[in-house]
C-alpha cells in the first residue's frame, strides 16, 4: 500500500487503464468477484434506482477504486482524492463518503447492521465504528450525505458471484463525460 497523496488520476485515459486492471483483481468480498464486478454490479443498482442521476452511477462504478492502492480503513477518502482533480467535487465526495455512510447507518438504521457482509462487519470496527451524536450531525449536513446513503446501500448488495450486468464498455460514455475540463 503507498502513500495515498501519489496517486492521482489525471486523465480519463489514465483511468480507464485502471479500471481495465481492476477487471483482474480479486475482491475480498468474495472469492471469484473482482473488483471490477462488484463496482459495475453497484454502478447497475444505482441506475435501476436512479435512472437520472448518471453522476451517481458513476460514482458507484468508481467508489472502491482505492482498494487497491490504500489502507482499507482510508480507501475512499484515498479514492476521493485520487479522483477529485478529473471527475470533480460531486463524484469525489461521493467516494469519500461511502465509508462514512457505511457508518453513519449502522448508528442511525438499527436494521442495517443485518445487512453488512461478513467482510463488512470486519472492517466496520477498522473504520471506526459507530458514529458519535456529532459525527452524525456532521454527517448529515453535508450536501452529499443523502446520496452517498443511496451509493453505500448499493455497495452492500453489489457483491452477487456471477450476476450478468453491463460491462465496463458500457459505462465509458458516461466516465467521460463527467470528467471535469
Amino acid at each position: 500500500m503507498s502513500d495515498t497523496a501519489s496517486i492521482a488520476f489525471t486523465s480519463v485515459e489514465a483511468l480507464e487503464a485502471f479500471l481495465e486492471e481492476m477487471i483482474h483483481t480479486p475482491s475480498d468480498e468474495a472469492e471469484g468477484l473482482s473488483e471490477m464486478d462488484h463496482g459495475l454490479q453497484c454502478a447497475a443498482i444505482l441506475k435501476a434506482e436512479r435512472p437520472e442521476d448518471i453522476g451517481l452511477q458513476v460514482a458507484g462504478l468508481l467508489h472502491d477504486v482505492g482498494h487497491t492502492f490504500s489502507h482499507i480503513r482510508d480507501h475512499g477518502e484515498a479514492g476521493g482524492l485520487a479522483l477529485r482533480d478529473l471527475m470533480g467535487d460531486r463524484i469525489a465526495d461521493l467516494v469519500s463518503l461511502h465509508v462514512p455512510a457505511k457508518r453513519y447507518l449502522v448508528t442511525t438504521d438499527p436494521a442495517y447492521r443485518a445487512l453488512l457482509s461478513p467482510r463488512s462487519i470486519e472492517t466496520l470496527a477498522l473504520q471506526g465504528g459507530d458514529m458519535s451524536p456529532e459525527e452524525v450531525a456532521a454527517y448529515e449536513a453535508h450536501p452529499h450525505g443523502a446520496e452517498a446513503v443511496l451509493l453505500r446501500r448499493a455497495d452492500e448488495q453489489a457483491k452477487v458471484i456471477g450476476l450478468d450486468v453491463p460491462g465496463l464498455d458500457a459505462w465509458r460514455q458516461a466516465v467521460k463525460n463527467h470528467v471535469q475540463a
